[in-house]
C-alpha cells in the first residue's frame, strides 16, 4: 500500500449540504475529535491517532467532518488564530511513523484540511474575511458570495529509463546519499504527459518521449498529489540544472535492488513513505 492511502473512513459528502444530518453528527454522543499537535499526530501508542469526545474541542473552533467509520462519526477542530508552523515533512513523518497505515491516511486528510483553513480565512476575491460552510469542506465569503474549496496540487514524479537504466536525482538539502525520481509540479494548462516532458529537461536535460501512468499518492505538505509515472528517455545525456538539483545519474536495476534491500552501493534509496520507492518497484518488476 502507498503511504496516506487506504482510509476507512466514508467521507459522506451528501452529509455536508445537510445541515439536520450534520447536527445529528455532532450531537451524536459517541463521535470522535482528532488530536492533533498544531499540524502533527498525537499516536496512541497501539498504532493508531488520539481521538477524544467532541466536547474537547477547544472555545472558537470550528468543527470539520471527516467522515464516517463503522457508523462513528469523526471530526478534526479548526482554530480562527491557528498558524500553522513550517517543520520539515520528515520530521513529521518521524512520529507518524507509529501509526498504522490506514490511520496516516486519516491523518493525511485532516492534516490538508486544517491547513488549508488556516491559509484561506480571507476572500481571494473580495480580501473579506470568509466562513466555513459545507461541513467544512468549503469557505464562503459572506459580503461577495464567492465559494472556495480544499485545492490539491498536482506534482508528477517520474522515473526516466533508458536502455535498461532508470534516471535519478537529488536536491542539496537530502541526507547524504539518498537519490530519488524526479519531481515537480504540473503548471496550468498543461497535462500530466507534457508536464514530465518538461521537468525532466529542464532539471536534467534529457529529452522524454512516452510517459505510462502508475499509481498517485496523496502529499500533505501542505496539500499535493503525486502522479506517478515512467518515462522513456530519448538518449542519456544529462545535462544538469543546478538551481534545481545537486546530481543526477543513471542507475541499473540490480543497483537499484541493492539501494531498495538497504546493501552497500551507489546511492540511498527513497524512504518507505515516499511514491518513488514504489515507482523504483514497480520498474523492477516490469510496468
Amino acid at each position: 500500500m502507498i503511504a496516506f492511502t487506504g482510509s476507512p473512513l466514508d467521507r459522506a459528502d451528501h452529509l455536508r449540504e445537510d445541515p439536520e444530518a450534520l447536527a445529528a453528527a455532532r450531537s451524536d454522543p459517541r463521535a470522535l475529535l482528532l488530536k492533533l499537535d498544531g499540524l502533527d499526530p498525537e499516536p496512541d501508542g497501539q498504532g493508531g491517532l488520539t481521538w477524544l469526545p467532541l466536547d474537547a474541542a477547544p472555545e472558537g473552533a470550528e468543527l470539520l467532518f471527516l467522515g464516517f467509520d463503522a457508523g462513528l462519526p469523526h471530526f478534526v477542530a479548526s482554530l480562527p488564530d491557528f498558524v500553522p508552523a513550517a517543520r520539515p515533512p520528515m520530521a513529521v513523518l518521524a512520529i507518524a511513523d507509529r501509526l498504522r497505515p490506514e490511520q496516516l491516511s486519516i491523518y493525511a486528510a485532516a492534516r490538508a484540511l486544517v491547513d488549508w483553513h488556516a491559509r484561506h480565512r480571507f476572500c481571494a476575491a473580495s480580501g473579506h474575511p470568509t466562513e466555513i460552510f459545507r461541513a467544512g469542506w468549503g469557505r464562503r465569503c459572506p459580503t461577495c458570495g464567492a465559494q472556495h474549496f480544499p485545492r490539491t496540487d498536482p506534482v508528477v514524479i517520474m522515473l526516466v529509463e533508458f536502455e535498461g537504466r532508470a534516471l535519478i536525482g537529488r536536491q542539496s538539502s537530502w541526507p547524504a546519499g539518498r537519490y530519488s525520481a524526479l519531481a515537480g509540479f504540473v503548471e496550468p494548462g498543461e497535462s500530466i504527459e507534457e508536464a514530465v516532458r518538461r521537468e525532466t529537461l529542464e532539471e536534467a536535460g534529457v529529452r522524454v518521449g512516452a510517459v505510462r501512468y502508475v499509481a498517485s499518492q496523496p502529499w500533505p505538505f501542505p496539500s499535493s498529489l503525486m502522479i506517478g509515472c515512467i518515462a522513456e528517455a530519448e538518449s542519456d545525456t544529462i545535462t544538469l540544472d543546478a538551481n534545481e538539483l545537486e546530481d543526477a545519474i543513471w542507475v541499473t536495476r540490480d543497483e537499484i535492488r541493492a539501494a531498495l534491500d538497504d546493501l552497500p552501493g551507489r546511492f540511498l534509496a527513497p524512504t518507505r513513505y515516499a511514491i518513488a520507492r514504489h515507482l523504483l518497484e514497480a520498474w523492477l518488476a516490469g510496468a
